[in-house]
């Protein structure tokens, strides 16, 4: 372990002996939560199906909770997680045995679902170092940091990639009698789009933003406007330049990728993410394998630079453990 993890073990260590000489933490109390995030009918994810994509110690607080509601601040401090992203899920554990431990549903309600999200550098928050902000789709708002300027970027641009590699695209705004702003649907399946048309569509999503985000401000609310309607638009001028932030960055990071490994382009454009391991290897998992998309090769064994995938492309340049 490094000594980021082992100066950070410490410091949770000193965290729960303080909890229980307070008399704060009753186990009586624990209640077990058998899903991930506020909506009970969504399906657990099978973690031991999952690609995995990144893992090592970082520091979490909470900020805003899912529904955009700030979090009360008894619950904002810093806690040390040993945080593991497979899929589209950062699964938060106390050490690097989570899973091991079959401790995955006792931490589900520590797990973050990261379609649609956006990771950036939080530039803005001076009392720590290396710290970086991200934004889910339930809009939830937390500050991981990390141990040093290398693993803050690393983390970054990992979980900026996977969310546009995998998120599906959104569906269509609910419509009400109310003339209010609705926010779109945020699909937490995976996209059944290769990385090229994933781009176009991120693509052509960033000039519709564009236009839209220009109409909006072309209509401002008039002085002594009713709350109400300043606060939608107000609302949805935020939704909007936040979009197109998450989208040109999404589009910038598969450009970037699919630039940088050439080589790659054919499996990339012609197969589904993650699609490595082969159904006989996955035992009682295989259901959880993408099917290959329509214009796909028939089956049989493909050639080598036709087998990679994104997955390759990930660990091409990060071989060494990722453990912070």
């Amino acid at each position: 372990m490094s000594e980021f993890g082992s100066s950070l073990l410490a410091q949770r260590d000193e965290e729960e002996e303080e909890e229980g000489e307070s008399g704060t933490h009753r186990p009586g109390q624990d209640v077990r939560q058998g899903f991930i995030g506020q909506n009970p009918f969504l399906e657990v994810p099978n973690p031991s199906c999952a690609t995995e994509y990144k893992k090592g110690y970082v520091m979490r607080k909470c900020c805003v909770d899912p529904g955009g509601k700030r979090t009360p601040l008894g619950k904002r401090g810093w806690k040390m997680f040993y945080v593991t992203l497979r899929d589209m899920v950062l699964y938060l554990h106390k050490d690097e045995h989570g899973f091991k431990r079959n401790q995955m549903y006792d931490s589900l309600h520590n797990a973050i679902r990261i379609h649609h999200c956006l990771a950036t550098k939080a530039t803005d928050y001076s009392k720590k170092q290396h710290v970086f902000r991200l934004q889910t789709a339930d809009q939830a708002e937390y500050l991981f940091q990390t141990s040093d300027s290398k693993e803050l970027q690393s983390w970054i641009d990992t979980i900026n990639l996977v969310a546009a590699s995998l998120s599906a695209a959104p569906l269509p705004t609910p419509v009400g009698s109310q003339n209010k702003f609705q926010r779109p649907l945020m699909p937490v399946s995976h996209t059944k789009s290769n990385l090229r048309e994933q781009l176009q569509d991120q693509e052509n999503r960033i000039v519709w933003l564009e236009r839209e985000l220009e109409e909006h401000l072309a209509h401002i609310p008039e002085k002594g406007a009713k709350s109400r309607i300043i606060h939608d638009f107000v609302e949805k001028e935020a939704y909007l330049q936040f979009e197109l932030k998450r989208y040109r960055t999404y589009a910038f990071l598969l450009r970037s990728k699919m630039a940088q490994f050439p080589e790659l382009e054919p499996s990339l454009v012609e197969t589904s993410i993650g699609e490595v391991e082969e159904p006989h290897e996955r035992g009682d998992c295989a259901q959880f394998v993408p099917s290959a998309p329509s214009g796909a090769k028939p089956s049989g064994k493909r050639p080598l630079p036709d087998r990679y995938s994104y997955r390759a492309a990930i660990y091409r340049n990060n071989t060494k453990d990722d453990c912070g």
